[in-house]
């Protein structure tokens, strides 16, 4: 009798230890459950796109700056940096000759012509040559942005743009190899001026 009633006990402690000892993973599992259901439900903020809007500017410094963010430009100095460097060359007229009248592509047959004056024969004729290629318009804001991104003068600079974190001036040694502007002007206040004119819009990116 004492050692059915001693192996009864065994029995016992080891049923009642089991559960107990199963109670934390229970536990685990359903906070781990709980905080899956979270994350459905809670809206995740890392996945939020920081870009910069133009306070103040006109429509189409809005439109530059977005086109530069699209191709990969994203640290503020270096877009304003490129902003105050369009503002100086065209004050982003894309049908502006140099001189200052304001002529479809053709009609300007003297000096530059378009947002960042391209003078060069190279540049003026490889933007008309790029507008034959895609159809669009050489004396358009919209083609002229596209054709900056592809000319060599740009690629050679554009990795550093697209690096984050350096000065105004850092960024403005690589718009001079970019533009090879004769004289600088204004650029440098013009791109403190539109650091103060950026600001960020939080937008949910597309799924």
């Amino acid at each position: 009798m004492l050692f059915k009633t001693i192996s009864a006990s065994l029995f016992l402690f080891a049923t009642v230890n089991s559960l107990i000892t199963a109670t934390p993973a229970k536990a685990s599992n359903t906070i781990q459950n709980t905080e899956v259901a979270a994350r459905d439900i809670i809206p995740d903020n890392s996945l939020q796109e920081k870009r910069f809007i133009c306070k103040g500017c006109n429509e189409n410094e809005n439109a530059a700056l977005a086109y530069f963010q699209d191709v990969g430009v994203s640290d503020k100095n270096a877009l304003a940096t490129i902003m105050a460097n369009i503002r100086q060359e065209s004050m982003f007229v894309p049908n502006i000759c140099e001189g200052g009248s304001i002529v479809p592509y053709h009609n300007c047959r003297r000096g530059g012509y378009g947002l960042i004056q391209f003078t060069a024969s190279s540049r003026y004729y490889g933007l008309g040559s790029f507008s034959k290629q895609t159809n669009g318009d050489p004396s358009s804001l919209e083609t002229q942005l596209k054709y900056i991104t592809t000319e060599p003068e740009w690629k050679q600079v554009e990795d550093r743009f697209k690096q984050p974190g350096k000065s105004i001036s850092q960024y403005m040694k690589y718009a001079f190899r970019w533009l090879g502007w004769g004289i600088k002007g204004p650029r440098t206040s013009y791109a403190h001026d539109y650091v103060n004119r950026l600001v960020v819009q939080e937008t949910q990116p597309d799924s």
